[in-house]
C-alpha cells in the first residue's frame, strides 16, 4: 500500500489501485510509520512528498515486492505441474536463430525454468533420448519407439575456400576429383560413433567434433566439406567460402525430426517449447517460400 501511494501520487488513487478503502490505506501506512519510527511522507500543500526515509524504504520495498512476485510465480508453477528443468538435445545443423527464438519465448513464459541444451551431431541426440538423458530431441533419425515428427529439411552444400586447388580444376567436378583431396567430416557425438557426416571415402580425411571447427578449417584452405547452407550463408555471401561446381551431388537434403518418449509425461514448459518450435518453423517456411 505504501508503494501504491507513491505510484498513484496520493491516498485516493492508491486505494483504487489496491482495491481497498482510503481509510485502510491510511491506516496501513500510518502503522508502517509507527513500526519504523520515522515519517515516510512530508506534506507539500495538496500533494504528498516522500521523506528521505521514505525514499530509502521505497527502494528496499520495491526489491522485496519483486522477490515476493518471483516466489508467487514459482509457487504457481509448482501448483500447476510446471517442470523445474527441461533437457533438450539439438543437432548442430538445426538453425541457431530459430532455436534461440524458441528458447527465449519459453523462458519468458517460464522464467524460472532451468534449460539444459546439449548440442549433438548425427545419432548423438537419439542416443541421449534413448538413455533418458534428455526430454526432447531434434535429430536426423526417427525415434523407433516413441514419438517422431518431421520438422524441417536442411540443405548441405559442398564448399571450399576460393583458393582451394579444387577451384582450379575445370568444372564440373566429379566425386573422383574430390576423393584426391582432404575432406573435413564431423564426428558422430553418439558414444557408439555410428556415422560420420558426408564421408565419401576420401584418401585424406580430418575428423572434427564441431561444425564451427570444420568451417574455420575450410576457410583456411585445409580441405572441403558439405556444410548446412543456411549456417554458412554469411561466408558464401562474403566470398570466404564458395560452392564447389560438382557435376552431381553438389547439394544434399537431410530431414530433422522432433522426438520424445511419451507425450503424456511432458510438462507445460516442454509443450510450450514444442508449440513455439512448430510456430517458428512455419514462419520460416513462409519467409523462404
Amino acid at each position: 500500500m505504501f508503494k501504491a501511494v507513491v505510484e498513484a501520487g496520493g491516498f485516493n488513487h492508491a486505494a483504487v489501485l489496491v482495491n481497498k478503502s482510503q481509510s485502510s490505506v491510511h491506516h496501513a501506512v500510518n502503522k508502517l510509520e509507527e513500526s519504523l519510527g520515522v515519517p515516510l511522507f512530508e506534506n507539500d500543500g495538496r500533494k504528498i512528498k516522500l521523506s528521505e526515509e521514505g525514499k530509502l524504504l521505497l527502494s528496499r520495498a520495491t526489491c522485496l515486492l519483486e522477490e515476493a512476485k518471483k516466489l508467487e510465480s514459482v509457487a504457481h508453477g509448482l501448483q500447476h505441474g510446471v517442470e523445474s528443468q527441461l533437457r533438450i538435445a539439438v543437432d548442430l545443423v538445426f538453425p541457431a536463430d530459430i532455436l534461440n527464438n524458441v528458447l527465449d519465448t519459453v523462458s519468458q513464459k517460464y522464467p524460472y525454468l532451468r534449460i539444459e541444451l546439449i548440442e549433438s551431431v548425427l545419432s548423438g541426440a537419439n542416443s541421449l533420448l534413448d538413455s533418458g538423458q534428455v526430454d526432447l530431441a531434434i535429430c536426423p533419425f526417427p525415434h523407433p519407439d516413441g514419438f517422431t515428427e518431421e520438422l524441417c529439411n536442411i540443405c548441405f552444400v559442398a564448399v571450399a575456400s576460393p583458393a582451394h586447388p579444387l577451384n582450379n580444376l575445370r568444372p564440373p567436378l566429379t566425386v573422383k576429383d574430390l576423393k584426391t583431396h582432404r575432406q573435413i567430416v564431423v564426428r558422430d557425438s553418439s558414444s557408439q560413433r555410428k556415422t560420420d557426416s558426408g564421408w565419401l571415402g576420401a584418401e585424406q580425411r580430418w575428423t572434427v567434433s564441431h561444425i564451427s571447427t570444420s568451417i574455420e578449417m575450410i576457410k583456411s584452405g585445409l580441405g572441403f566439406a558439405w556444410l548446412p547452407e543456411r549456417s554458412i550463408k554469411t561466408y558464401l555471401d562474403e566470398g570466404t567460402l564458395v560452392k564447389l561446381p560438382l557435376k552431381q551431388g553438389s547439394s544434399r537434403q537431410a530431414t530433422l525430426h522432433l522426438c520424445f518418449e511419451d507425450g503424456e509425461q511432458l510438462g507445460p514448459a516442454a509443450r510450450e517449447f514444442i508449440g513455439t518450435l512448430r510456430y517458428e518453423l512455419i514462419k520460416l517456411q513462409e519467409r523462404e517460400g
